[in-house]
């Protein structure tokens, strides 16, 4: 059997159509197929290789650390340095009272984790999301979706979830002394990068405040200079009570953190002690990499390069069937009439040799989110295959 075969008769399958794209070997911008194939990767695997594929920093911090040791013990035991030096970074990068960091796998279970902790810091249960929103698919994470059609089939789902409108003020309303924590992402992702008024976070961390609220920010994709400033809701001119980060955090490495104060985050520690619990989250050859990531994104200063590089795909990628372009910094969506004008297209353009996507909640935007390493020339090439596509779909 071919790997292909192999891959469709042994690994647990999402869909009856993936993409099947066998890759062999990725660099910077670029993924190689079996076949010698090219592909510039315009997703970054979804939001995750935010300093490309293979980071050569990156590469030599996982190296090291593995001639050093990989796991040791569950996490919170043993004074691991790559935790210890990583965390220590990240609260470099926050504003007080953001200085502690409970590290998991992924953005799901970093979810789970502010969903138990807001729990047990309040005493109360209900939870509040957005409409169109997205955290994971786990049963906590799900609970919170704002999607019906991703839910329906595991119901009974958590009790006391329920959705407000993104970037409704007057949905701010039923934040009350209720409410243990509003879930809301920074930037709206899967729901085709929906951007708030500027005083909309302003007015929620108001109501938060006034309710003895947890506001609890998702920025497992806008995070890690993706939007143009190291955490997107720096823009807002609020602080969260907690943050939860993944994705670009780890270079391409699994990893994501849970951040908040540490008088919040004691209380996992006790009554029960153990409150929340993992084996391999904060991975030292994960902690390694993340590590080696802020650092190359600081040191190359690819946060300030953000929004002329966002700026130079607005001004490029023009033509009569794009509808509307939606960005904030290098998260970006180029939206069509339908989901049937669009799909051809992105076939197209992966057979041109360019990888993009669609969204979840919103499958007539094309979903644009780049390596934050890509260059000026790389986008001109790569907004003219996608034009290329689009006039060979539509001659």
């Amino acid at each position: 059997m071919t790997t292909r075969e192999l891959f469709l008769r042994y690994v647990g399958q999402t869909s009856d159509a993936p993409l099947l794209l066998e890759i062999v070997k990725a660099e910077g911008m670029y993924l190689y197929g079996a076949a010698g194939e090219q592909y510039m990767d315009l997703i970054a695997g979804i939001g995750v290789s935010s300093v490309g594929h293979r980071h050569y920093k990156v590469v030599e911090a996982i190296k090291k650390q593995v001639d050093n040791y990989m796991h040791l013990m569950v996490y919170g035991e043993y004074v691991q340095s790559p935790q210890v030096l990583l965390a220590q970074a990240i609260s470099a990068t926050l504003p007080k009272p953001l200085d502690n960091v409970y590290f998991v796998n992924s953005g799901a279970e970093a979810i789970e984790a502010a969903m138990k902790l807001a729990k047990r810091i309040t005493g109360r249960t209900q939870f509040l999301s957005c409409e169109n929103a997205y955290h994971g698919s786990t049963h906590g994470p799900l609970s919170i979706m704002g999607s019906e059609y991703f839910k329906q089939a595991y119901r009974p789902l958590l009790p006391n979830c329920n959705t407000i409108r993104f970037n409704n003020f007057d949905d701010l309303n039923r934040i009350t002394s209720q409410t243990a924590a509003v879930f809301i992402e920074t930037v709206q992702g899967e729901a085709g990068i929906r951007i708030a008024d500027d005083n909309y976070f302003i007015s929620l961390r108001e109501q938060c405040t006034q309710t003895g609220t947890l506001l609890v920010l998702d920025e497992i994709q806008a995070g890690v200079g993706r939007t143009g400033s190291f955490w997107a809701f720096e823009q807002y001119h609020i602080v969260p009570d907690m943050l939860v980060s993944a994705k670009g955090l780890g270079g391409g490495m699994p990893i994501a953190a849970l951040i908040t104060s540490k008088s919040n985050m004691d209380h996992f520690s006790f009554q029960p002690y153990l409150g929340h619990i993992t084996t391999f989250g904060g991975h030292p050859v994960s902690c390694a990499a993340a590590l080696a990531t802020i650092q190359v994104i600081l040191e190359e200063n690819l946060v300030d390069q953000v929004a002329t590089k966002s700026q130079r795909f607005r001004e490029k990628l023009k033509h009569p069937l794009i509808k509307d372009f939606r960005a904030k910094g290098l998260m970006m969506a180029a939206e069509f009439e339908s989901y049937e004008v669009l799909k051809p297209i992105i076939d197209k353009c992966i057979k041109n040799g360019v990888i993009t996507d669609w969204f979840l909640f919103c499958n007539n935007s094309m979903r644009l989110a780049p390596p934050l390493t890509i260059t000026f020339e790389e986008i001109d090439k790569a907004v003219k295959i996608i034009l290329k596509s689009i006039e060979e779909v539509y001659p």
